[in-house]
């Protein structure tokens, strides 16, 4: 009995009506291909039952069929050293990935490690995804390496003026605003910010302007003794809190960086006798999961993760395929609980 041949781009092409070039251009994620098109080709691949040849296919490109996600240290109760935020892009990054038809390796990294240098010698991926970095100006020298060296990453971050690379990020002025207007709703009026609300951590002063433009159009303001530096996790916020009890200065409500700082401080206003929300409206930033579980649970600025993800890894592909690429910041919504009482 003669062997049924393999299907080829060849024979896609003559039965979709259009050139093998065309067919390559779809099976590779190219946006060269009008919808209508895309679809014609893609089910005839469906009826052919035809697989791509990841290993040829990658030699004629030079390229991997893999994109790498580094995720870089932070500070936690559990030693993980990850931040909780970013495991919640995990799923949607996977999902992105497999929809591109690329492998993704996921690896951890210490800032400390030349990771820059490691990934452009070995050829492990085509393009890098960046999340977690700590202090930006001592992370921006790599990021221009990576830009120096011609290797395509995308990271989530601040959308700053002249950055290395693109960045997805969020509206950080605008979740500021949001919280700090949703406490002058509240009737607070003396407002404490716990985070690095430095050029260090941008992400973190844009949340601190936010909501001091909030404050400003209430004809009110930020003290900035009311402000204390905290890296994101429960025990810099909880002591961050400690400090901000310590200078005996009188405030109504804790803006948070981050819902880790926002949990960590809520222990330590806890015991220092004071109540949340009744006391002390508290606020946080990103929307965790662990955030609706704090006793009270926590109000905070929510991102979405599921569609950063996404837009990472769409975003790496498109510069893979050489085509231009731009930083994009997603908005952000406020999630009411009761860390700041009723309205």
């Amino acid at each position: 009995m003669r062997k049924k041949s393999k299907a080829t781009s060849l024979d896609i092409a003559h039965l979709a009506g259009v050139s093998q070039a065309t067919v390559s251009r779809v099976l590779s994620g190219s946006t060269l291909v009008n919808a209508e098109t895309r679809k014609r080709v893609e089910a005839v691949v469906r009826e052919l039952n035809y697989k791509v040849d990841r290993h040829a296919s990658s030699l004629r490109r030079q390229r991997s069929g893999t994109l790498a996600m580094l995720l870089f240290e932070d500070p936690t109760p559990d030693e993980s050293h990850i931040n909780p935020f970013f495991l919640s892009m995990l799923g949607s990054i996977t999902r992105a990935c497999a929809r591109h038809g690329q492998d993704l390796l996921i690896s951890f990294q210490q800032l400390s490690d030349d990771w820059a240098g490691d990934y452009e010698d070995s050829m492990k991926a085509d393009g890098l995804i960046l999340l977690g970095y700590g202090d930006y100006l001592a992370y921006q020298g790599k990021l221009q390496k990576l830009v120096e060296q011609g290797t395509r990453f995308v990271r989530w971050g601040a959308v700053l003026p002249d950055q290395p690379g693109l960045s997805i990020g969020c509206e950080n002025i605008g979740g500021g605003r949001q919280a700090g207007a949703h406490l002058v709703a509240l009737g607070r009026k003396r407002v404490a910010f716990l985070g690095d609300a430095s050029t260090h951590y941008p992400e973190f002063l844009d949340r601190f302007l936010g909501c001091e433009q909030a404050l400003r159009d209430a004809g009110l303001t930020m003290d900035r003794a009311l402000q204390v530096d905290a890296e994101s996790s429960e025990d810099a916020g909880h002591a961050a809190a400690r400090e901000l009890i310590a200078r005996a200065l009188p405030f109504d409500a804790v803006f948070a960086a981050s819902d880790l700082i926002a949990l960590g401080a809520m222990r330590a206003l806890t015991e220092s006798g004071l109540r949340v929300p009744e006391d002390v409206s508290v606020i946080g930033f990103d929307d965790i999961p662990m955030a609706r579980f704090a006793h009270p649970p926590l109000t905070t600025i929510f991102q979405d993760t599921k569609q950063a993800g996404e837009l990472l890894v769409d975003t790496l592909m498109t510069l893979v395929r050489g085509e231009a690429a731009e930083s994009i910041r997603l908005p952000t919504a406020l999630v009411v609980r009761k860390s700041c009482g009723a309205e």
